[in-house]
This record gives structure tokens, sequence and C-alpha cells, in this order.
């Protein structure tokens, strides 16, 4: 493993951790009403930090069950957590009240979905389903405060960092595996910013 790809791989799991971590304090300030939203947002951020570091020792050790770990926490990373933030998103740009039952049916479905999908070998065609939906709710969710609002100029700053990480992965976008996790951390950064801020904007529920 290069230098650079280590640094990067510890970048995107430190971002995640501190996310996790803002978040946590953020939902001892919150209301009810604001439990399932941010413990959703939790669990991205959580999966997204878990993805990278099992990346880590999964480099040097050849084939065995941390390997297998490592690509089932990326994938979950992708197919779970990054389609639980988009829609985190949405739910504060909207002022939707989700319960934590209702999150819980969200994720339900989307595990449903995932087997779903290999089972009939279209995985590959839900993952970029997913990640162009989840794009279009973050793009959805900052427009929704206007066009000089900091919502949309934090989506519009996150969605290069995600379409640009999306391409290397996919093989579109010839550029080194350390740029992927770089851009993932710039990204859920940005995202966080987004979710902090839409946040602020809530009004007490009656």
């Amino acid at each position: 493993m290069s230098l650079l790809l280590l640094l990067s791989l510890l970048m995107q799991a430190l971002v995640g951790l501190g996310a996790l971590l803002l978040l946590g304090q953020a939902r001892r300030q919150q209301p009810e009403s604001w439990q399932g939203v941010l413990f959703a947002s939790q669990l991205g951020f959580a999966l997204a930090a878990a993805s990278a570091a099992s990346s880590l020792p999964a480099h040097w050790l050849a084939g065995g069950a941390w390997q297998e770990a490592s690509a089932w926490l990326e994938q979950a990373h992708r197919l779970l957590g990054q389609p639980l933030l988009a829609l985190a998103v949405l739910t504060l740009a909207r002022h939707w009240h989700w319960s934590r039952p209702a999150w819980g049916r969200v994720i339900l479905g989307l595990c449903a979905f995932f087997e779903l999908f290999r089972q009939m070998g279209h995985l590959a065609d839900y993952r970029l389903l997913l990640e162009l939906g989840s794009l279009a709710l973050l793009l959805y969710g900052g427009l929704l405060h206007g066009p000089s609002s900091r919502p949309l100029r934090l989506a519009l700053a996150a969605l290069p960092a995600f379409v640009g990480a999306g391409l290397v992965m996919h093989g579109l976008w010839a550029l080194p595996a350390f740029v992927v996790p770089l851009l993932l951390s710039l990204a859920y950064g940005l995202l966080l910013w987004l979710l902090l801020s839409l946040l602020a904007l809530q009004k007490p529920q009656e």
C-alpha cells in the first residue's frame, strides 16, 4: 500500500468518525422528532469510517476472513450508508419527521432490495441506480432552500467529489487509488456541514 493511499484511507476513517461523534453531540440537544434522521446519518458515516478502516489491514492480509469483511463493509457503505445520508438530507430539507421505526423500515428495505438484485444478477445496475438517486436527492435537498442558500452551496460543493469518486471506482476515470478516499473525505466533510446546516434551520415541532 502506498503512503498516499494509507493517508487518504486514514483521512476518510477520521472524517467518518468525527462526523459520527459530532452528530452524537447534536442528538443530545434535539427532540425525539429528529432522533431517527440523526441516527440514520450516524449509521451512514459509521459505515464510511468502517469501510476505510477495514481496508487498511485488508491490503496486507491476503485472502481470509478480513478481506471478506472489508468487501462486505465497502458494499454496505455504498449500498446502505450513502443512500441513508442522501435520505437524511431530503428529510431535513423537507422538514419531514420520520420516526425511528420508519427509518428501521428504510434500512430493512435497502437490505432487501440489495439481496433481491444480487439474486437477479443485477447488482451493478442497482448500485449505479442508488448512486445516481443519492446524488439527485442531495442536489434536490439543496435546491429546496433557494439558489443562494448555504445548503445549496454545500450540496453543489459535495456533488463533484462524489461524482469523481464514483467515476474512479467504476473505472471511467483513470486516477490513482488514493484519489477515491481523498475525494470521499472531502465529500463527507461537506455532507456533514450540510446536515448540520439543515438541522439548524429546523423549527421546533409543535
